[in-house]
């Protein structure tokens, strides 16, 4: 009987040897996000359902725990759009699968090559640098998490590659210090320099799928006519832990996300389509608004969101972290009415302390109509 085990520790060298045992005596591993505090860290279990928790104290063995399939590797927690617990079951061939496609995308040496982990092991962006180091026996450096001094402190010792969110990539003082950064999350920033690859996923498709606009090997990405985005390939999950395949007949995974194809035939992503703004009958994506706003001097962090509005539907509204003196909002309406037009011009701006984030450091828009002004 195939086990679940769930990882209850922190990042670290504990945590990857832990990861190396359960691979190896052919169980999944659950990563329990361990900076949560432990009311919030229960709550998955009941839906999860492990056979063995690991912690730094202890290996207890749970009588009640639910087995998985032979083959089955990893069970990554994802709360999607519900807020309701799910695992994404990834299968030892998928985590192979997506190791080796993004090994050869970014041309990785094992021998030459050093990973550097520090992003959250409990989410797919962080966990995959591990499994990624674990397939192609590339060297690996596990941090407990972000610090932007220990950051520049491994690049210096020889960390060539990095996985990071934008969040994090602008508290680098020198991010070209990777040979390869990889930026997932949200909508990056502009200005990215040459070694930013840019990467489109999520936990279901076991980590990115889509480089810089452009497919990795064996993934199919299919728009459907109102820009729906579905992708396919070998590293998609088998199911959900309590056995729902979201997948079609096809072998495709519809993300929820809506793009377009450019004219070099790259992705472009212009947002969740439960995020697109209507207003005044015309679409807006809020995306596109915060790349606009956040070249503004004033504008330490954006996002963009819609809100109910009796003339015009919704409104586009602006949440700002101004970086000192707060921009105005007709400031902010002129930057985006001259590059967007005036429909995606904000008509409410909010100066807010902080955005709302999860822990892994993605911005929670559903989150910003409860965000308090300054």
């Amino acid at each position: 009987m195939r086990r679940l085990v769930a990882l209850d520790l922190p990042p670290g060298t504990r945590f990857l040897s832990e990861l190396r045992r359960v691979f190896d005596d052919g169980d999944a591993a659950w990563p329990v996000d361990h900076r949560l505090p432990a009311p919030a860290r229960r709550r998955p279990f009941d839906a999860l359902r492990p056979s063995v928790v690991v912690t730094a104290d202890e290996r207890v063995s749970i009588a009640d725990g639910i087995p998985t399939e032979t083959g089955d590797a990893l069970v990554v927690a994802t709360s999607g759009t519900t807020g309701e617990p799910k695992g994404a079951v990834l299968t030892l061939d998928a985590v192979i699968a997506s190791a080796r496609a993004t090994s050869a995308r970014l041309g990785v040496d094992a021998a030459r090559d050093r990973w550097l982990s520090c992003l959250p092991v409990a989410h797919v962006g962080g966990l995959s640098v591990l499994t990624r180091a674990i397939v192609t026996g590339t060297p690996v450096e596990v941090h407990p998490g972000f610090d932007p001094a220990a950051v520049a402190d491994a690049a210096r010792r020889g960390a060539t590659l990095v996985s990071l969110v934008p969040t994090a990539l602008g508290r680098l003082e020198e991010p070209g210090a990777f040979r390869t950064v990889l930026l997932g999350g949200q909508a990056p920033p502009g200005g990215l320099g040459e070694n930013v690859v840019v990467t489109y996923g999520m936990t279901e498709t076991g980590s990115g799928v889509v480089y810089d606009g452009a497919a990795l090997d064996g993934v199919d990405v299919a728009l459907d006519e109102e820009g729906a985005i579905a992708v396919r390939g070998p590293m998609l999950l088998r199911a959900y832990r309590d056995g729902r395949d979201p997948k079609d007949a096809d072998g495709f995974l519809v993300t929820g996300d809506v793009g377009s194809f450019d004219d070099a035939g790259r992705l472009v992503i212009h947002g969740r389509a439960d995020e697109r703004i209507v207003t005044g009958g015309e679409k807006v994506w809020p995306d596109a608004v915060e790349a606009v706003l956040a070249r503004h001097a004033s504008i330490r962090e954006v996002a963009v969101t819609g809100a109910a509005d009796a003339e015009w539907g919704q409104r586009v509204v602006a949440f700002v972290v101004p970086a000192a003196d707060a921009p105005t909002l007709a400031e902010l309406r002129a930057l985006v009415r001259d590059e967007l037009g005036p429909v995606a011009a904000p008509r409410e701006l909010v100066i807010v302390e902080a955005l709302p984030r999860t822990a892994g450091g993605k911005l929670r828009r559903r989150a910003l109509s409860v965000a308090t002004p300054v």
